[in-house]
Parts: C-alpha cells; sequence; structure tokens
C-alpha cells in the first residue's frame, strides 16, 4: 500500500482526501498538524483526483470547523426524562439500544421503525453498514435527504430511461440550467471552470431559468428570469413551441423514443401566449430558447432544488427531460447519457424494473398516509403524519443515521413533536444536533477525516470514478466508526458471532482469492452472512486490512457486485477477467490509489443499451402527468395576500455549505444569513440595507438583516440553506447565527406526486423591525 504525501511544507503533512460540503466530493489535499496534530490548517485542490483534477471552491477552507467542531461528542448520550442528557459507556448504550428496538419489532414489527439517513453528502459508507441492522430488525421503511429533493425527478427518471443518466457541460452547444446556480451548489465536476469556459465562447451557449439572476444567471447569454412557481408553465411553453413549430427531431425519435404521437397531440393546441404570461416571460424569448435548443448539435440540461423543491416539480422534471428529448440530445458527447454507477442509489426506480427486465412491481406506499414511495424512500413530508397519529401501523421508533432532520425538513416544530411521540428514538452522528438533541440514544461516530470513507454519488460519462478517502486522524476517543457500531449492535441482538465468522477468517489465510470463494459459499450455506454482509466483511476481510482502512471492507464486496454486474465497463478501465479476479484487482487500485481511480469506461452505444424501456428506447408518454399539462394555460401557482411575498426558504450562497459544519466562526467578513429582496420592496415597506426586519410566514416567524439587490425578483424574498443552528461553543454558550428556513415552512405543502416540499414557494410576510 502507498503512503501519503509527507511532503511537510509549512508545518504539517498534507495528506490526499475529499470536500465532503457538496456531491461533487472534489479531491483535495489537506495539511493537517496544530494541536495535538489533528487540525486540518490547509487545503487544495488535488490535481491527481480524475474528476475534479486540481478544481476547488472557496467552501472547503471550511472544513476543520467540521472536524473540530466544539459540539462533537465522545461518549454515547442517554435522554433524561426531564429532556436533559447524561453519559454512559458504549456497552451500556449498545446493550440498551439492541435491547429497546428488538423489543419494537416484537411488540409492533420492524415496519414499525422508521430509518432516516444513510450518509451525508461523502460519508456513504455507514448507511451500507446500517443495512445489516435494519435487516436484522425487519425494517420496511426509509427515508432520506433524496426523498425531499430528488425522488419526483427519480420518478421521472424512471419512467422514461429506466436509469440513471448525467449532462455533458463539458462538451454541449447549449448549457441549459433550471432553478439551479451551479456556481455555488455544483452538481458536476469543475463547475466554476466549465460555465466560465461556456460563457467565453461564442460558439457556445449559456441559459439559465430561475427566478432570481443568480451568479451563474449573471453570466448567461439568456436568462428567463420565471415568476416563483411558474417552472411548469415556462418548460410546458418551450415544448408546445419545438410540437408547433415542428423543431421534432422525427426521424431520430422514430429509431429512438416511443410515444411521440401523445406528446404531439398533448401539446400541439396548448396556448404558448397564455403559458408565458403565466411564467412572466416574454413569448418571443421562449421562441428564441426553443429554437436555439431545437437547432444545436448538441445541447445539455440539468435542474436543481430551485425547480424540485416547487409548485409541480414532478411535472416539471418530466417537461424538461421531454423537452430536450425532443430535440434529440441523448446518447452523443454534448448530451445526457447513461452512467454506469458504482453502487446505484436508485434502483427501485428504473422503471419498476430489476435488472433490465421488464416485470411490473407493486407500487409501495406508506403505512399511515398512502404516499407513494419511490426509490424505497418515504416523502420527508408525511414522516410527522406517519406518527402523530393514533394509526395502528404508525411508525412507533426512529433510528437517525448521520442526518439532521428536525432542522432540515420542512416544519421543523411538528418534527419535534414527532420524537416526543415515539417510543424509542436513536441518533447516529458526529455532533449534537438539532436531531440529537430529541432522541433518546445518541451514538457517536468518528468524522468523516477519522476512518475510511466515501460517496456513491458517482455519475461520470464515458469515465467514471470512486475515491476510497483515507483517514487524516485517528478517531477522536470516545467515537466509533459505523462499521463497528453496527457489528455490536448485530452481535448484542444474537444475530452474529465469532461462530459466523470463523470460516471466513481461515478462507482469508489464503489470501483475498480463496475468501471470495469462501464468502460466496458461505452465503449459500449460512443466511446469515447474505443477509449481513456488510458487518460479516468488517468482521472478517476488514482485520485483514490496514487497521485505518478497517471500515473500508464493505467496498470490497460492493466491487465484486459492480463487476458482475458491468464486466465490459470494468475491463475497459483496466479491470478485466474472472469477475472475482477483477474485482480484487479494483478494490486493490482503490486502496493503493489515494486519489481516487477511474472504476468504469463506457461507450455511447451502452448508453442506449443502459435504457430499460422496450427495445431500449425512450418512453415519452406518462399518463398520470400528461393530464395535467392540459390544466396549465387556466391556472396559476397558489397565492395568499395574508402572505404576499413568495420566501426561498434556502438558498445556496457563498455564506452556506450543508448542516456539516456547525461552527459558523470561519464567517469573519461579509453579510451573514441575510433575507434578500428586491430594492423597490423594500421602499414600499419602508425597509433600508442592512436594517432588521420580521419574515413571517403560516408556520412561524424569524428576524433576520435585510439585504438588497436587484437580483431578486418583486415579489420574491430569500434566505440561505443551513444556518440558525444551535451551535455550543467551546464555553458552553449556546450559538444560534442566521434564521433556521424550516421553522418558516410547512410540511402540508408538498408536490402532490413525490411528496416534495415546496421550500422554494412559501408564501410569507415582510416587516420592518
Amino acid at each position: 500500500m502507498t503512503t501519503q504525501s509527507s511532503d511537510v511544507r509549512e508545518g504539517g503533512p498534507w495528506q490526499s482526501t475529499a470536500c465532503i460540503l457538496c456531491s461533487v466530493n472534489c479531491g483535495i489535499e489537506a495539511q493537517t498538524g496544530g494541536e495535538g496534530g489533528r487540525r486540518i490548517l490547509k487545503v487544495h485542490g488535488d490535481p491527481r483526483h480524475p474528476n475534479s483534477k486540481g478544481y476547488l471552491c472557496e467552501k472547503a477552507q471550511r472544513l476543520d470547523h467540521y472536524q473540530n467542531g466544539a459540539d462533537r461528542l465522545t461518549s454515547p448520550m442517554r435522554r433524561r426524562p426531564d429532556g436533559t442528557y447524561e453519559a454512559i459507556s458504549w456497552d451500556t448504550a449498545i446493550r440498551e439500544v439492541a435491547a429497546k428496538l428488538v423489543a419494537v419489532k416484537e411488540r409492533h414489527g420492524g415496519a414499525k421503525i422508521l430509518y432516516y439517513g444513510g450518509g451525508g453528502q461523502g460519508n456513504h459508507l455507514g448507511g451500507a453498514y446500517c443495512d445489516a441492522t435494519l435487516k436484522a430488525l425487519g425494517v420496511k421503511f426509509r427515508s432520506n435527504a433524496l426523498a425531499q429533493e430528488k425522488t419526483g425527478e427519480f420518478w421521472v427518471q424512471g419512467k422514461m430511461f429506466g436509469t440513471g443518466t448525467h449532462p455533458d457541460f463539458e462538451r454541449c452547444e447549449v448549457a441549459l440550467f433550471i432553478g439551479k446556480n451551479p456556481w455555488q451548489s455544483h452538481g458536476f465536476a469543475r463547475a466554476r471552470v466549465v460555465i466560465n469556459e461556456i460563457a467565453k465562447d461564442p460558439e457556445r451557449c449559456l441559459i439559465v431559468i430561475d427566478p432570481r439572476k443568480s451568479e451563474t444567471a449573471a453570466k448567461a447569454d439568456i436568462h428567463l428570469a420565471i415568476a416563483p412557481g411558474t417552472d411548469a408553465w415556462c418548460l410546458a411553453a418551450l415544448v408546445a413551441i419545438v410540437v408547433q413549430e415542428k423543431l421534432v427531431r422525427r426521424e431520430w425519435l422514430g429509431d429512438h423514443a416511443t410515444g411521440l404521437a401523445e406528446i404531439e397531440a398533448a401539446f400541439g393546441a396548448l396556448d404558448v401566449a397564455a403559458l408565458a404570461s403565466v411564467c412572466a416571460v416574454d413569448e418571443a424569448l421562449l421562441r428564441t430558447v426553443a429554437r436555439k435548443v431545437a437547432k444545436a448539435k448538441s445541447a445539455s440540461v440539468l435542474e436543481d432544488l430551485g425547480l424540485q423543491m416547487n409548485v409541480h416539480s414532478t411535472l416539471s422534471s418530466y417537461l424538461q427531460r421531454l423537452f430536450w428529448v425532443l430535440c434529440g440530445h441523448y446518447g452523443r458527447e454534448g448530451t445526457s447519457n447513461a452512467f454506469v454507477p458504482f453502487l446505484s442509489l436508485s434502483k427501485a426506480s428504473k422503471g419498476e424494473t430489476s435488472g433490465g427486465t421488464r416485470g411490473k412491481r407493486a407500487e409501495k406506499k406508506s403505512p399511515v398516509v398512502g404516499a407513494k414511495v419511490i426509490i424505497g424512500l418515504i416523502p420527508c413530508n408525511v414522516i410527522p403524519d406517519e406518527i402523530l397519529t393514533d394509526h395502528p401501523d404508525r411508525f412507533r421508533a426512529l433510528i437517525v443515521d448521520s442526518g439532521n432532520p428536525v432542522h432540515s425538513l420542512a416544519d421543523s416544530q411538528r418534527m419535534r413533536e414527532a420524537f416526543r411521540k415515539l417510543e424509542v428514538s436513536v441518533v447516529i452522528d458526529v455532533a449534537m444536533t438539532e436531531t440529537a438533541r430529541q432522541a433518546d440514544y445518541v451514538l457517536p461516530a468518528s468524522s468523516q477525516f477519522e476512518k475510511a470513507e466515501a460517496t456513491f454519488f458517482n455519475l461520470e460519462f464515458p469515465r467514471n470514478a470512486f475515491h476510497l478517502r483515507r483517514p487524516l486522524f485517528e478517531p477522536l476517543e470516545g467515537t466509533l466508526p459505523e462499521g463497528e457500531i453496527h457489528a455490536r449492535l448485530l452481535e448484542a441482538m444474537g444475530e452474529l458471532s465469532a461462530r459466523d465468522y470463523l470460516p471466513l477468517r481461515l478462507a482469508l489465510r489464503a489470501g483475498r482469492a480463496a475468501f471470495a470463494v469462501a464468502f460466496a459459499a458461505m452465503q449459500a450455506v449460512n443466511p446469515r452472512i447474505a443477509r449481513y454482509a456488510s458487518v460479516v466483511l468488517y468482521r472478517t476481510l476488514g482485520e485483514t486490512l490496514p487497521k485505518p482502512m478497517k471500515n473500508a471492507a464493505v467496498v470490497w464486496g460492493v466491487a465484486q457486485m459492480f463487476v458482475m454486474s458491468h464486466r465490459a465497463a470494468a475491463a475497459r478501465a483496466g479491470f478485466a477477467g474472472l469477475p472475482p479476479v477483477a474485482a480484487n484487482a479494483l478494490f486493490d487500485a482503490m486502496l493503493m490509489n489515494p486519489s481516487g481511480v477511474v472504476f468504469a469506461e463506457r461507450t455511447f452505444a451502452e448508453s442506449w443499451e443502459a435504457i430499460t424501456m422496450a427495445d431500449h428506447k425512450i418512453n415519452l408518454r406518462i399518463p398520470e402527468l400528461l393530464p395535467e399539462v392540459a390544466k396549465l394555460p387556466g391556472s396559476k401557482p397558489p397565492s395568499d395576500p395574508e402572505f404576499p411575498f413568495v420566501l426561498a426558504a434556502g438558498e445556496r450562497r457563498s455564506d452556506t455549505s450543508n448542516t456539516a459544519v456547525r461552527d459558523a466562526s470561519w464567517h469573519k467578513k461579509g453579510r451573514y444569513g441575510t433575507l434578500r429582496m428586491h430594492p423597490d420592496d423594500a421602499q414600499k415597506l419602508g425597509v433600508t440595507d442592512g436594517s432588521r426586519v420580521r419574515v413571517t410566514t403560516r408556520r412561524g416567524s424569524v428576524e433576520v438583516e435585510a439585504e438588497l439587490t436587484d437580483a431578486m425578483r418583486r415579489g420574491s424574498v430569500s434566505l440561505p440553506n443551513g444556518q440558525g443552528l444551535d451551535y455550543r461553543d467551546s464555553s458552553g454558550a449556546l450559538v444560534r447565527k442566521g434564521a433556521a428556513p424550516n421553522e418558516l415552512t410547512d410540511n402540508k405543502s408538498r408536490d402532490p406526486v413525490a411528496g416534495t416540499p415546496w421550500h422554494k414557494y412559501v408564501p410569507a410576510r415582510v416587516e420592518p423591525l
């Protein structure tokens, strides 16, 4: 195993790792040192990382405030009846947590235990280990942040393609962003570099659909500054223009798609002028955009939370895909293509098919509300309603793994109330978060820089990379990696013991090839080996890995599954041969390369083969959504005269990252946590720049500083995401900086299909103080 760089420039070693603050997980080199050698002193981009190639934004400079937050936990905590907490030993915590969860299972069944989480932006191995605990408890329902952001998009993607796709902004002629500001939120590798390249190239075109003039919109050739909540009207107009002006690539669609006749019938008579009036964009500009995309040699399109947390979000996800598919932008350079993931996070969403076959799945619903379950996740917005009821199928217990739903989900008041209704609640996290302060037990995990970690957000095409990160530090005393936590829980439940591990430990003496054979054989004769594979790997293979990498044992299992399913893609990346041999070579490469490794290379032909619809053709017709299109011209987003502003609750800004960084003391200059509004609106209210205002919705009020900017549309205001955390600093004082957006949001305001929240469309009132 190669060693990390030991270059001691200006005080300490530089080691390869990754930024964990967004889904891209850019590779970084971090200089460590300081107090006890446990601080992240400096970071810069890692030029050896296969995707980010040395790129980095400024947010990674805050990582030490995550690693060394004063509210990090060093002992398991148990809630007292008065709401305070006491430290307990790990033995006590594991014994009591295992017993209480098993008791809920025995009294009510495993379906009454809800699991939330599975990792943040950069720590997905914990979720892989927790899977074994959930199987032991018979857990049937799960949720996480994807279910308040992406499930509508995943449902549409499954209905149209049956596989995940990702755009190619590096090589496209036209780039279109909808409700997305990649300058701040990224979403693809080297985002700011790529945006600048497109903006500066006269042969290329950058288009943004967004109510506000974001940093990306300011660089755009065309900015469609739609009225808040009108994405569906704007996108329906673009589709209608393509159909009515006969810009559809009919011959291409004949070869590659089905359902064109139904689409032409649905959009052929739509009133484009009426749609343009609702979204408040000049009809001529909409026609310019439609023609530009339709006539381009290649176009890539990406939606994000501005669309996905808004009115008609699932319908909008469908309409934007119709737009670029009708224009023929799939399956070649500069367009969207089907990437091959290392581990699929959305297998259940693939058009109700499995393994590329055409089998229908029974639609799953949440037990109380009957909400649609998409990619195995119940909507976040219904969680309180699934608990705060006397329904016999209500959830009785909750396990939260590396998530903070009390702060990050809609209607924080109702989430706190739901915790008090539960029979038992357990949080696994690094810090005493808002959610941890509501739980019965809190189990302290080692940080993402104290154990082997990785993300499964691997979305690149044609070459996809995986970064198995080495720890920068020893685990903080009193904490455990998730592999150890879940191994101890399973053993306390009596599900696994040394007897189960012994044959595999003996096989490991002959090497990993012999271990692979023994592991396959053991799964056939001992159901517990297959059922609890991740923990079994941790207790067997993990003990043979270099000590800091024990938590990586589950990655070996993922490598085996990947190569079995994608032999050609793995072979092109250099991992050919019999699957167990190729998978072992891939795992070794991941261990040996601290900056990441390319694990798959896919062709354009395979991008078509990945489509699981009939004859590998894109399905244009979604019958559940087409009737909604006809209703758009005669409707508009809801309004409330008592709350005349539309609040975007959670804008990505330079002063935000995510709630993993709880300590805001990194912020030394500039503005923080402001309410942004248009100067004309401020003048009518008597509000001046920098003055304090009260923002009120039907669910609550906050007081913040006003920031006046013409980047906002008149009638709309915004607050940043991830702020308003209750952070206890090193002196023990409770510090709250900024406003918590979900004290203002309502869990009843949600998409009718996916149940995703309307965080970007919150009726609000603003008053000067």
